[in-house]
């Protein structure tokens, strides 16, 4: 077998099924976890933990290992590194310090659930973890309102419910999907708009495991129906309060930004009075 270059490694690994990965030092989130993946396929290498709370200290040694001529492949827990870990920044040095790059693909939640989603996959943008409070929430969909591509997030069962309240409210009530335990027993994939998928796990509860959220891009249709909503939201505050307190109410309740509610509530403003 012909030896491998002096390289850093960037290896996916299993995301449920354990039973599909091939691996020499590896840099590891939680070497519990890759400990056991190693076990099950008898593989021996030493473990050297690199997660986001030792990255800053264990980077440079990582780094010295692989200058000398060492060969180290990266994991996470699960699934293809760099995706929302800090592995980038690993990989952002070796490349500022002329290490060789190799990436092995392999399985990744996010395209796992994009192809389960039947939602377009010609174009598509993974914008992460989605933030637990609701405004900062709000504020991250309105900012990819107007993305015309399929958009997928990672979110927390427990947040599930009102995560697809908040993006019907500034998307508008899109296509969508919620994926679950990919890969693993109790793989599931609910497919329906997403105030539909709101209101199941409102009534059924959050679900368990691991999850992807996908949702339909911004088209015209949909577009349209966004700014019919906010319509209502500015007349309904409007017919209450001042301009600014409405403004203002609508721009907390619904997380877009201040400056845009304010031109549309001037536009309606003014219309009415012409």
């Amino acid at each position: 077998m012909a030896t491998l270059p002096p390289a850093l490694y960037v290896v996916a690994t299993p995301i449920g099924n354990a039973a599909d990965i091939t691996f020499d030092a590896i840099a590891c989130e939680d070497s519990r976890v890759t400990a056991k993946l190693l076990a099950r396929h008898g593989i021996r290498a030493k473990l050297m933990p690199y997660h986001e709370h030792n990255a800053a200290r264990m980077r440079p040694q990582i780094l010295d290992r692989l200058a000398a001529g060492g060969r180290i492949a990266l994991v996470s827990d699960a699934g293809t590194p760099l995706v929302s870990d800090p592995g980038y920044k690993l990989v952002r040095d070796c490349i500022a310090a002329g290490i060789a790059i190799v990436p092995l693909p392999g399985p990744s939640a996010p395209l796992a659930a994009l192809v389960l989603s039947g939602l377009p996959s010609d174009r598509f943008l993974f914008a992460g973890f989605l933030p637990p409070r609701t405004a900062a929430r709000r504020k991250v969909f309105s900012e990819l309102a107007a993305v015309p591509a399929t958009l997928l997030f990672f979110e927390s069962a427990q947040r599930l419910p009102e995560s697809l309240a908040d993006m019907a409210e500034v998307l508008g009530d899109r296509p969508a999907a919620v994926a679950r335990e990919i890969t693993k027993l109790f793989e599931e994939c609910r497919r329906g708009r997403l105030t539909e998928l709101a209101a199941y796990y409102r009534q059924n509860g959050p679900p368990k495991g691991e999850l992807v959220v996908v949702c339909g891009g911004a088209t015209e249709a949909n577009q349209t129906e966004a700014g019919d909503a906010l319509d209502g939201q500015l007349k309904a505050a409007l017919g209450q309060l001042s301009l600014k307190d409405a403004v203002a109410a609508v721009a907390a309740a619904s997380g877009l930004p201040r400056k845009q509610v304010y031109a549309r509530a001037l536009a309606l403003t003014t219309g009415e009075k012409s």
